[in-house]
């Protein structure tokens, strides 16, 4: 087979990787589907950049994504390296050969340009993900709108916007794959956790 693709161990299956984004989960609509329980319904998605390919973990799973063992949050792969999904293995082929830090983070030659409003609506986008909780999933479009005080409609406009910018493709979980390129490119920092009203409360 030509190309990168993945060999599932339990089974033998290849699937080729496709040009962008193949998701890998345990759910219908995903594009390599492994039934083993411990893989949630989408679990992660490996992301090609040229001759490059990385797996990055969505962060969905309680049982998380491991390179050779290593649990990961994003990851660049060589060739021959075993990704774990859960209790599910997978074996990576069809990679150039290239003398490349196994832990070096792929990241764009350069961010987008990108205006004040919308690196606010970034920042409200990947502020969940950046709190000291556990990972959980990005703000939704609502959420953003009220922390902004802008409208739904507004919102959802610059999500377009910057969609086309950081050439996320249409597919589930836009909001995740748009999250995890901001905090790659180290657009957006974590943040200092303010307290709740709640919490002041009941201190």
């Amino acid at each position: 087979m030509e190309g990168p693709f993945i060999r599932i161990e339990d089974t033998g299956e290849v699937s080729a990787l496709r040009p962008e984004v193949t998701t890998v989960g345990r759910g219908r609509g995903v594009d390599v589907r492994l039934s083993d329980p411990s893989v949630s319904r989408l679990h992660a998605e490996f992301v090609r950049r040229g001759p490059y390919v990385y797996v990055v973990d969505l962060g969905l799973s309680r049982n998380g994504t491991r390179v050779n063992g290593r649990p990961i949050a994003r990851r660049v792969l060589e060739d021959g390296d075993v990704v774990s999904f859960g209790a599910a293995r997978c074996r990576v082929g069809g990679l150039p050969r290239e003398d490349v830090s196994p832990d070096l983070e792929l990241r764009r030659a350069a961010a987008p340009e990108l205006t004040r409003r919308e690196v606010d609506v970034l920042t409200s986008l990947c502020r969940p993900a950046l709190s000291d909780e556990a990972f959980v999933a990005p703000a939704t479009a609502r959420e953003i709108a009220e922390d902004l005080v802008v409208t739904e409609a507004a919102v959802k406009q610059h999500l377009l916007r910057l969609y086309q910018k950081f050439r996320i493709p249409e597919g589930t979980n836009r909001r995740t794959r748009l999250a995890n390129e901001v905090v790659a490119l180290g657009l957006v920092r974590p943040m200092p956790v303010v307290p709740s009203q709640r919490d002041r409360r009941a201190s």
